[in-house]
């Protein structure tokens, strides 16, 4: 059994689109949409498909946080829910997706995780779609991009030849994560001290560490509007990201690296965010 659970902040009608096709999917018994208190009328719009028996709205008053929203859902899943699907609300989802990637992970008994192509509207493989773990070369290689020769490897693996099959991957986007349920709940969930961006990057790295695989399924794909619940406050949600990148070094490689690298690793995640702060003020004032 698959339920599908979708975090909303201000989606718009994409929201209504998307939740509209997950229900249209035979494949999919439960379908759980969590509003951080949208200041749109995204959530008053799905409501008009409150009919169907297998949705579930939940309001919240404040944002929560994507982390938390994630993890209210959970707590609402159904008993027999084997898979979940974590979508976000600026997502196109075919029909077939569904089927081909729960068809997947029963075939697959030692895969924790998987995901499909996630591509943007022009049709190419959006960035974070198949990734890296951040380490230290990697990481500065995306917030300095004139470091790239001295890392080993680049973060982000979408300007390298799609494969042909599934493949292993270390990290995959938050946008659409298809997880086995006991996994997800033998980690203990989502890391509830990341509000915005990173969390998906941990669980990744947690799941990796548990011993289990992540999987890449490149032949179906979902198109991404990536951006569209957070351009409203660029700078704002900037800083989450940076906020999100110092928590999982500080958690994953604080005692790897040592202190001295530690606090190279935080001066340059700060100094990348200021180095942002004009651009992300004009796009607020804009």
């Amino acid at each position: 059994m698959l339920s599908v659970i979708i975090v909303n902040y201000n989606a718009g009608d994409l929201l209504f689109g998307c939740v509209e096709m997950v229900l249209a999917s035979s494949k999919v018994k439960q379908v759980i949409v969590v509003d951080n208190a949208s200041r749109d009328d995204s959530f008053k719009r799905v409501r008009r498909l409150a009919g169907d028996q297998r949705l579930q709205l939940i309001e919240n008053q404040k944002n929560l946080g994507f982390s938390r929203a994630n993890n209210m859902a959970m707590e609402k899943l159904r008993t027999e829910s084997r898979y979940i699907l974590f979508l976000n609300p600026d997502c196109e989802m075919s029909e077939g997706v569904a089927g081909r990637l729960l068809d997947f992970m029963e075939n697959n008994e030692d895969v924790g995780m998987s995901t499909c192509l996630v591509a943007n509207p022009d049709g190419s493989e959006q960035r974070g779609c198949r990734r890296h773990i951040p380490d230290l070369g990697n990481t500065l290689a995306a917030l300095f991009p004139w470091s790239k020769t001295a890392c080993r490897h680049d973060f982000n693996l979408s300007e390298t030849p799609l494969p042909s099959a599934p493949v292993e991957v270390e990290a995959i986007s938050g946008s659409f994560m298809f997880v086995r349920r006991t996994v997800i709940e033998a980690i203990g969930g989502f890391d509830e001290g990341y509000f915005l961006h990173c969390e998906d990057l941990d669980l990744c790295k947690r799941i990796g560490l548990a011993g289990w695989k992540i999987m890449f399924v490149p032949d179906v794909r979902i198109v991404h509007h990536q951006g569209v619940c957070s351009q409203a406050r660029p700078l704002k949600v900037s800083w989450h990201k940076h906020c999100g990148m110092r928590r999982f070094f500080h958690k994953f490689y604080r005692k790897h690296y040592g202190f001295p690298l530690s606090l190279l690793v935080t001066a340059a995640i700060w100094f990348h965010f200021v180095l942002e702060i004009p651009q992300k003020l004009l796009v607020d004032r804009s």
